[in-house]
């Protein structure tokens, strides 16, 4: 076999030649997918007649009925679209304006708040003052001797015996008209009532009032004591009318309902 010469002149065996003389491709083997359905093929062209129905509409184009073989039917108008895309159409309604109620002064609140208060607390004491009692029990303690004489004298009160110190106490409303030394008490303190009454507390150890001051039933005034002409520690409770007599306790206590 004659070599072969190339183009340039070069001479090559037949081998070295038909080593670089290009072979033709063949078509690589590959997996085709299978067509779609002819259902899918019919949605595929549903969605994109839909998305062209909606592209019309946004342009405020008018679309035309398009027959369809699945029964599809599309958009009367772009007027429709555009209400139930809320594209074009009638401009949409202003919100409503809601009133903002204007900031009040601090001050101001702060003078409410306060008048508020005032008026609860003014509330606070007058139910108080409406359940507040009249009349209590002058002293805890044991009844020991009443109104009347005893041991050839006159007893012209009742006596309650408890420790020194024992609490006193207004038996009544009324007006401090004396408080201090007396002679056989020791120590009293005198209340004169609205209606000229007068209660007497003798033989009492200290008292915390004064002359001229005004107690309530319930009012601590002084503390039992054994001070006077005393058999022990007690206190000697008395009731003066209104006229300055001497009455017996024990009836005017148990009208007002206290017992001793």
């Amino acid at each position: 076999m004659a070599p072969y010469r190339s183009p340039g002149g070069q001479i090559q065996s037949p081998a070295r030649a038909r080593a670089r003389t290009p072979v033709p491709s063949r078509p690589k083997a590959g997996h085709r997918l299978p067509p779609p359905p002819s259902a899918l093929r019919g949605r595929v062209m549903i969605a994109a007649v839909a998305v062209g129905a909606f592209a019309a509409a946004g342009a405020g184009q008018v679309l035309h009925p398009i027959a369809s073989a699945e029964g599809f039917t599309p958009l009367a108008d772009g007027q429709d679209a555009n209400a139930a895309l809320g594209v074009g159409g009638a401009p949409p309604a202003a919100p409503d304006v809601l009133p903002v109620a204007r900031t009040t002064d601090a001050s101001a609140e702060a003078q409410k708040l306060v008048k508020s208060q005032r008026i609860a607390e003014q509330q606070a004491e007058a139910d108080a003052e409406a359940h507040r009692p009249l009349f209590v029990k002058p002293a805890e303690g044991i009844f020991t001797s009443g109104f009347g004489g005893r041991w050839g004298v006159m007893h012209y009160g009742v006596d309650i015996a408890n420790r020194i110190g024992t609490p006193i106490l207004a038996a009544a409303d009324g007006v401090v008209i004396d408080a201090g030394p007396a002679s056989g008490f020791g120590l009293w303190v005198r209340i004169q009532l609205a209606d000229g009454t007068i209660n007497v507390y003798g033989h009492v150890d200290s008292y915390s009032v004064r002359v001229g001051q005004h107690v309530q039933a319930g009012q601590q005034i002084a503390r039992m004591g054994n001070r006077g002409f005393s058999t022990g520690p007690h206190l000697h409770f008395e009731v003066w009318n209104p006229a300055g007599r001497k009455i017996d306790p024990l009836p005017w206590l148990n009208e007002r309902g206290i017992t001793l």
